[in-house]
């Protein structure tokens, strides 16, 4: 498994005080998606893998809708620091 260089977009003095933050949820789970992503690439039958990448997949994203409604500013600002796109929600 090759080591991808994993984001650290918040420091280390927040992420002591705030690791049940949404922000750091939503770093986290990106950082474990990334990892499990690599994974899958080498291990294209891990079905047990590709189930837990799409249960993360699903709390990322109704963490990123509720970081939406509840301020869009670092909800941009997080989605353009992590590089990933907006997602649709209906």
């Amino acid at each position: 498994m090759v080591k991808n260089s994993f984001i650290s977009v918040i420091s280390q003095k927040e992420k002591d005080e705030n690791k049940g933050s949404a922000e750091f949820q939503i770093v986290s789970f990106t950082n474990k998606i990334r990892r499990v992503t690599s994974h899958l690439e080498l291990h294209r039958k891990d079905y047990l893998s590709q189930r837990g990448l799409r249960k993360i997949l699903g709390k990322r994203q109704r963490l990123l809708a509720y970081l939406e409604k509840k301020n869009k500013v670092r909800y941009k600002e997080l989605i353009s620091q992590l590089d990933i796109r907006k997602l649709k929600t209906h």
